[in-house]
């Protein structure tokens, strides 16, 4: 492990941050006591994430000074909105509010959501992720996420789509695919995860061309039917506060909100933002 220099913030005793090598993880120590940790990802959306463990709120500061040494990047990090004390000592850190989702609770109710009888528009079909391309599927995925804020620029390693996809929450009667009769395009999806707490909207998301026709309601709309016929109530699931579109459906189908995210973004001197 190779010593860093302490944060140019810290004026009482400095602590020392060291690089956990070949892991992309950071150590704070003061003396030989650690006072927190930092991990950072790199997504597919060539974004840097930090994921802070720490004891001491001013083990921040100096973690994220060597993380943004070593990286030479844009820094990145999700909290929950209710993490008062970890959002302040990341604010002491230098990073600042980029972005905030709502958490949903979205009842299945047909007669609560106005689902009932929801059909796809002339011209689509609909199809299990159990039993589409791969690869299509995977180009669709990330061209969807091209209009979801927080996800511009996101491509999918195949490798990695696919372990996510079928993945042990994987519900193929719940992941649905419309499919362009005509020519065979992949449309738009919805995604529920069969998570252990409960099903999950992870998605649901039309292209362009294939929007404002109510082929979103109508995917929702049968795989609620699903989750109505094996006992569920209700689904969870997120959007940004700014996707006006997206807010606008989940509370047109009676959704509640029950929480929230924060993303913090640290910006690199010198580098644009493109996100």
């Amino acid at each position: 492990m190779t010593p860093l220099l302490a944060s140019q913030g810290m004026t009482a005793a400095a602590l020392t941050v060291s690089r956990m090598r070949p892991a992309l993880a950071w150590r704070a120590l003061d003396g030989d006591l650690v006072a927190g940790e930092v991990s950072a990802r790199l997504r597919p959306d060539n974004r840097w994430f930090l994921y802070f463990d720490a004891w001491r709120a001013d083990a921040y500061p100096p973690l994220a000074d060597a993380v943004a040494r070593d990286l030479g990047c844009d820094l990145y990090v999700t909290l929950e909105d209710a993490e008062y004390d970890a959002l302040d000592a990341c604010a002491e850190a230098g990073f600042a509010v980029h972005r905030r989702e709502s958490y949903y609770r979205i009842p299945i109710d047909p007669a609560v959501t106005g689902l009932a009888g929801a059909a796809l528009p002339a011209g689509l079909d609909v199809l299990s992720a159990a039993d589409a391309d791969v690869t299509r599927l995977r180009l669709l995925d990330d061209a969807l996420r091209q209009d979801v804020p927080g996800w511009a620029g996101w491509r999918w390693d195949a490798g990695q789509f696919r372990a996510e996809t079928f993945g042990p929450f994987f519900d193929p009667a719940t992941y649905l695919v419309a499919v362009d009769r005509a020519s065979g395009q992949y449309a738009g999806l919805v995604r529920i995860w069969r998570n252990r707490a409960g099903p999950r909207l992870g998605l649901i998301a039309m292209l362009a061309q294939y929007r404002r026709r109510g082929a979103a309601r109508a995917l929702l709309g049968q795989a609620f039917t699903v989750l109505a016929a094996r006992g569920d109530t209700s689904v969870v699931g997120e959007a940004d506060d700014a996707n006006v579109a997206a807010v606008s459906l989940l509370t047109g189908l009676g959704a509640r909100r029950y929480g929230g995210n924060v993303e913090l973004i640290r910006r690199q001197p010198g580098r644009s933002v493109p996100y």
